[in-house]
């Protein structure tokens, strides 16, 4: 017996010192110290020894367990140690060597104009508000004083998804919704993606984005109107910036006026940029109808509130003087860093 097992011990600590790998190692644990091990099962033989022999008979066992598990231990311990050697030499990095440079993005150039123009409007208290591009017509046309069949509607044909929802033309839907809420007085800017079924040129698109205004208080005037975008064209596009507003008709305010600014590459004097009038248009606005304020609920005889739109790209444009809007979606890196 005691051959035996001095047999089954040189067998494992000679394949624990041939193995090559951990899986090997893991295999021979198995083999040899496993519940159905060879030294383990030898233990089941206690029963056929001699009562006197088993006190010596175990303790060999142990010892035989105990050179096994040790043999494995230092065989994992190399194998691991090996094989953190071989990795560390295949991952070696030269500390010398240039790092890679990271391309760090920014704002596009629509981005970094509508974060000025809420920055100026929050700055005169207004809120910033959003809405749903997919909208009713009651609440794109209807509510706005552009009732069914009204000329309007074709000027700002857009996209319907059925008779009566279609994708917003304005983001005037937004004020509308808004001021249905009866929450007074209203100070808010909605920016936001708007569709007309427009062709692609220079100066248009069938998806574009527009920034719309309102106000609505007790004791509102077109002074007010003036005044607010006065300041508005001044941080905008410099406190030398004059403004111009010119009579013109929109359905849902009263009046309604368009709104020049003084160019700001020729000081008002003339030059391409604005073609020779020493002005260049940027929005339009008015006084909010008194229909459309009974329309949302509020009482046009203690309510009155002015409105305003101006398209972002249109912004952008003028800013940053970019002679052709499709250049703002083509994502040529090459044009978009310049900003």
């Amino acid at each position: 017996m005691k051959e035996k097992l001095r047999q089954i011990t040189e067998d494992a600590l000679r394949k624990i010192s041939e193995a090559k790998t951990l899986d090997e190692i893991n295999d021979i644990r198995v083999e040899f110290l496993g519940k159905k091990g060879r030294i383990t099962s030898i233990m089941k033989e206690l029963k056929n020894v001699a009562p006197e022999d088993k006190p010596v008979f175990g303790q060999l066992v142990n010892e035989a367990k105990q050179t096994a598990e040790a043999a494995v231990e230092k065989a994992k311990s190399r194998l691991q140690n090996a094989a953190l050697e071989e990795r560390l030499a295949q991952e070696k990095i030269d500390v010398t060597l240039p790092s890679v440079r990271r391309k760090l993005g920014h704002g596009h150039p629509n981005q970094i104009a509508l974060d000025e123009v809420e920055r100026i409007f929050v700055g005169m208290g207004y809120e910033v508000v959003e809405g749903p591009e997919i909208e009713y017509q009651e609440y794109n046309f209807t509510k706005l004083n552009i009732p069914e069949g009204h000329p309007a509607r074709d000027e700002q044909d857009t996209f319907y998804i059925t008779d009566d929802i279609l994708l917003r033309s304005q983001t005037s839907p937004v004020q509308a919704r808004v001021m249905e809420r009866g929450k007074l007085p209203i100070r808010m800017i909605a920016p936001g993606r708007v569709f007309r079924s427009d062709s692609i040129d220079a100066t248009h698109s069938p998806s574009f984005h527009q920034i719309e205004g309102l106000v609505v208080d007790k004791h509102i005037t077109m002074t007010d109107l003036k005044g607010t975008l006065t300041q508005f064209a001044r941080e905008m596009f410099g406190e030398n910036t004059q403004t111009r507003f010119r009579p013109h008709h929109f359905q849902f305010t009263e009046p309604s006026a368009e709104v020049d600014v003084s160019c700001f590459k020729c000081g008002g004097k003339g030059c391409r940029f604005c073609k020779g009038e020493g002005w260049i248009e940027i929005l339009g606005c008015g006084m909010v109808h008194p229909h459309v304020l009974e329309m949302c609920g509020i009482d046009p005889e203690e309510y009155t509130g002015f409105a305003f739109g101006v398209g972002l790209e249109r912004i952008a444009i003028l800013k940053y003087e970019i002679d052709d809007m499709r250049l703002l979606y083509e994502n040529d890196a090459r044009f978009l860093k310049q900003f």
